[in-house]
């Protein structure tokens, strides 16, 4: 296509945003942006100085971090500042405060400026919060991505399993529901589906079938946008 394409892809925790954002960018060969990943690198950062219930501090933190993203054979990478993060920013407890540090508005001033850079070089797949209302709000395709509760904390929980991380079920499903609800309900780009947005629940799915569901849509999209 001539046209450089912006896919923007919100919802709630849990939903699969990254694992369908990561195989569709893949699939089309575009850039995949994880905006969580940012915000979660901020949460890490303040967590480790701590700071992570000082405002103010962790203000400081977003605007001295020169956060980057790598995307290496379908893996993100997380830097600051050339220190690479990857591997402390999906743990238990950034899970439980990244909400709460990606709602201060300065915070997400900073990291917005960096996802509309990335977004300025057009053939993106970015997902996130607010990358279809705020970030990318004049996207090619929006899609609103989500699933039950119970199907969302079945995954995160199989995460957390996966990398012998200790909590139980009902913490990581009361973890989810308080995200959505700071998620949902912060003063400054708050979770919300776009008006334009095109809303798909794969609850049930597997990866694959989500994969081939989103794909199809995306197609008829471009296909369109390319007459």
């Amino acid at each position: 296509m001539s046209k450089k394409i912006i896919i923007a892809i919100d919802g709630p925790a849990g939903s699969g945003k990254s694992t369908a954002a990561k195989n569709l960018a893949k699939k089309l060969g575009f850039t995949y942006l994880d905006t969580g990943a940012m915000y979660r690198a901020i949460t890490f950062l303040a967590l480790r100085s701590g700071v992570s219930d000082d405002k103010e501090k962790i203000i400081e933190i977003a605007k001295s971090s020169n956060i980057s993203l790598k995307t290496e054979n379908g893996i993100t990478r997380v830097f600051s500042n050339d220190e690479e993060l990857t591997d402390f920013i999906r743990t238990p407890e950034v899970n439980s405060k990244v909400s709460e540090v990606s709602a201060i508005p300065d915070v997400r001033s900073e990291m917005v400026k960096i996802q509309k850079k990335i977004g300025d070089e057009g053939n993106v797949v970015a997902e996130g919060r607010d990358v279809t209302t705020v970030v990318y709000p004049n996207a090619d395709i929006k899609i609103f991505l989500t699933a039950s509760l119970e199907e969302r904390a079945r995954r995160r929980f199989k995460e957390f399993q996966s990398s012998n991380q200790s909590i139980t079920f009902e913490e990581v499903k009361a973890n989810l529901e308080k995200r959505d609800r700071i998620d949902s309900g912060r003063e400054v780009s708050p979770l919300r589906k776009a008006d334009d947005a095109i809303e798909f629940d794969n609850t049930g799915l597997t990866p694959e079938e989500d994969l081939e569901h989103l794909y199809k849509i995306i197609l008829e999209v471009l296909r369109n946008i390319d007459k």
